[in-house]
C-alpha cells in the first residue's frame, strides 16, 4: 500500500508563492509516475502537474505553465510543487497522486489513472 502525504500548503497574498511536497511511503519510490491535482470548491478536480519516474519528464496545466514547476528527490521519496506568481483562481484543495509506471518517460494527465492519493494541502491566495 502507498501512503501520501502533502505538506507545504497555506495562505499566501496574490503574486506569492508557496512550495507544496508530498512524502511517499513507498519502497522503491522511482518506480512511480507522480501528479499533482487540485480541486476548488463546487468544480472538479483537474490536473495541475506530472512528472515522470526519473523526473526527466514534466508537463502541466496551461493555466499553471510558466508559473509552477513539479520536480522530485527519488533519493527522499518526496515530489515537489513550487507556485510562484499565484493567483486567487489558484486557491484550492491540492493533491499528490502515484502510479506505478513500467516506462521511465510516461506521464499521465488523468486522475482516474492514478490509484494513489494523498489527503491533500489547502491553498488559499488572497488578492
Amino acid at each position: 500500500q502507498v501512503q501520501l502525504v502533502e505538506s507545504g500548503g497555506g495562505l499566501v497574498q496574490a503574486g506569492g508563492s508557496l512550495r507544496l511536497s508530498c512524502i511517499a511511503s513507498v519502497r522503491t519510490f522511482s518506480i512511480y509516475s507522480m501528479g499533482w491535482f487540485r480541486q476548488a470548491p463546487g468544480k472538479e478536480r483537474e490536473f495541475v502537474a506530472s512528472i515522470s519516474r526519473s523526473g526527466a519528464d514534466t508537463d502541466y496545466a496551461v493555466s499553471v505553465k510558466g508559473r509552477f514547476t513539479i520536480s522530485r528527490d527519488n533519493a527522499k521519496n518526496t515530489v515537489y510543487l513550487q507556485m510562484n506568481s499565484l493567483k486567487p483562481e489558484d486557491t484550492a484543495v491540492y493533491f499528490c497522486a502515484a502510479r506505478l509506471s513500467s516506462y521511465s518517460g510516461s506521464i499521465y494527465y488523468t486522475d482516474s489513472y492514478y490509484p494513489y492519493w494523498g489527503q491533500g494541502t489547502q491553498v488559499t491566495v488572497s488578492s
